[in-house]
């Protein structure tokens, strides 16, 4: 058996996407069969090689191995190649096999040429729209001769192909999630099959190309469901096999929408017009292209666009694609496992408890098509992000340190250099408890990569703190910056043990001693365990800032 997963190329893998592609592979290796990749490049306007390389980078980041298709190497993995000849695997490099299918219906008359222009069709969309009624094609090409028809396309008029649907024809389809699936005779009208710049609909080529490549199973989204019919008149018209159509339910966000790209667009929207904002407020974007976006619903500005406007609002975009959730910091084991369940019931654990978190390898023995839902899914982003927590906390200091500096490499280099090698150990242990996702990690050691005259003492934390108590926070202070100008190991375990042995010399809590320090170093009173706070700034920066606390805050 066959499965396959075929993304266009117009931007990272959604959420969505990603799913679809998991079930699929997973499938494919419980039953011995292979999972195939292909790309569905013939929307030249959208399609790019960027974009591709970003989806093949997205699923081998992912774990998703591909048996066939475009070739790619990650790291000592590879993937892909075209072991049985059904290549190639880009629909723009298979357009002879197009045309050879699309000359047979044209000369079996089961497809015909239509010459309607698209400003033609939209009046009549408009016109039916405004009778309130569902816009069908009225085959007025097919009341011209086909001679007449033919002579116009050698003339080399701009024209489309559309499929003659048989009169009558109603579809039923056996679905492995849904069950029985009919579409009454009327609801598919002769759709276009090849567009006037001569490349075929995505309804022509993934047909073609799921008989040419032998797919047997098709699993994908519900939102593909009214594709079917179209696909199974083709299959009929064009003699081919049907495969097995298994729909799986749709992702829906917190707000009870279908999760799509278009969310990061309307979360800076609402955010841009609730603040007023009505020109553009960052470089890059003109005011011209800011205030059509404004104005029109339909367009969305770029990533790198929306990503400035979120930076300038101190916004927080919507993860939607995989790389989104790659930068915030999440593990993409994490990610296979959360959107795995989504549509999908794993077995249950031996002693009968519910089944949520697994790896991949269990995915593959467990997977069927059987254990899908029909009901829509919840994307429930706090649960993942608890997903992700618990998985961080279940390495131990050494191997967070590996993948948070693997993370700054690629998203936060400025950071990772500023800190070094030895900094960084220290920092994933100090940060390791405090983070959820490894985005958050610098954010809480922010205090030690700032410069010494720029910690800002948190007003009510030096009154609460420095100002008040017998001895009061300052003369503890003074007095313990003595004490660690004398420590030779600036480690974090030697940094508590002198702090410790000088709280109970003055006969006061640890917190007496603590609480202003940590003043003094960050500015407030929360940070990481004391040890690895000081381990992080360095002696000679924790020395430079209790002086110019005991300086600042001063009372009296």
């Amino acid at each position: 058996m066959i499965t396959r997963f075929a993304p266009s190329p117009s931007g990272h893998l959604h959420i969505g996407g990603a799913r679809t592609a998991l079930f699929n592979w997973a499938f494919a290796r419980r039953m011995g069969g292979r999972f195939l990749l292909r790309i569905e490049d013939t929307d030249q306007a959208r399609s790019s090689e960027a974009s591709e390389r970003a989806i093949l980078h997205d699923l081998a980041w992912l774990g998703i191995g591909w048996d066939e298709g475009p070739e790619w190497r990650a790291g000592d993995a590879s993937f892909g190649g075209d072991p049985r000849g059904v290549g190639p695997f880009r629909q723009s490099e298979r357009l002879g096999m197009y045309r050879e299918h699309i000359d047979r219906l044209l000369e079996q008359g089961s497809a015909y040429a239509a010459f309607e222009s698209p400003e033609e069709l939209d009046a009549a969309r408009k016109a039916a729209i405004a009778r309130k009624e569902t816009y069908r094609y009225d085959r007025a090409a097919l009341e011209m001769p086909a001679e007449e028809r033919a002579a116009r396309v050698r003339a080399g008029e701009p024209h489309v192909v559309r499929l003659r649907v048989p009169e009558g024809a109603g579809v039923s389809v056996r679905d492995e999630v849904l069950g029985e699936v009919s579409f009454k005779p009327g609801e598919v009208d002769d759709f276009v099959l090849v567009k006037r710049d001569g490349y075929p609909t995505y309804h022509f080529a993934v047909v073609v190309d799921d008989a040419l490549m032998g797919v047997t199973h098709v699993l994908r989204g519900q939102e593909h469901l009214a594709n079917t019919p179209r696909h199974v008149l083709l299959q009929q018209a064009l003699g081919f096999a049907m495969p097995v159509y298994a729909h799986m339910p749709l992702i829906f966000n917190d707000k009870g929408a279908k999760m799509s790209k278009r969310e990061r667009d309307q979360t800076a929207r609402e955010a841009v017009k609730s603040a007023g904002i009505a020109s553009s407020p960052v470089g890059g974007i003109s005011d011209e292209v800011f205030g059509g976006w404004l104005a029109d619903k339909t367009r969305q500005l770029d990533s790198e666009a929306l990503e400035a406007i979120a930076g300038h609002l101190g916004l927080h975009l919507p993860e939607v694609s995989v790389e989104d959730f790659r930068s915030a910091g999440y593990f993409p084991e994490v990610i296979t496992n959360f959107i795995a369940l989504l549509g999908y019931t794993p077995s249950k654990h031996k002693d009968g408890g519910d089944r949520e978190k697994f790896d991949l390898e269990f995915l593959c023995r467990d997977f069927g098509i059987d254990r899908l839902g029909k009901s829509n899914a919840r994307f429930d982003r706090v649960k993942l992000a608890s997903f992700n927590a618990d998985a961080i906390g279940q390495l131990d200091d050494a191997a967070f340190a590996e993948r948070w500096g693997a993370w700054l490499a690629a998203y936060d280099p400025a950071t990772l250099e500023a800190l070094g090698a030895e900094r960084l150990v220290v920092g994933a242990r100090a940060v390791k408890p405090r983070c959820k996702v490894l985005s958050e990690a610098s954010a809480a050691i922010g205090f030690a990569l700032m410069r010494d005259d720029a910690v800002e003492f948190d007003e009510k934390a030096v009154g609460k703190v420095l100002a008040k108590g017998e001895p009061t926070g300052l003369s503890v202070l003074e007095e313990v910056r003595g004490v660690l100008a004398g420590v030779e190991s600036w480690e974090a375990g030697s940094i508590e043990a002198v702090c410790g042995a000088f709280a109970e010399s003055k006969g006061l809590g640890m917190g007496k001693v603590a609480q202003p320090l940590r003043v003094a170093v960050t500015g407030g009173t929360v940070s990481p365990g004391l040890g690895d706070t000081l381990a992080l700034v360095g002696k000679a920066s924790v020395l430079a800032r209790i002086d110019r606390c005991l300086r600042v805050c001063r009372v009296g």
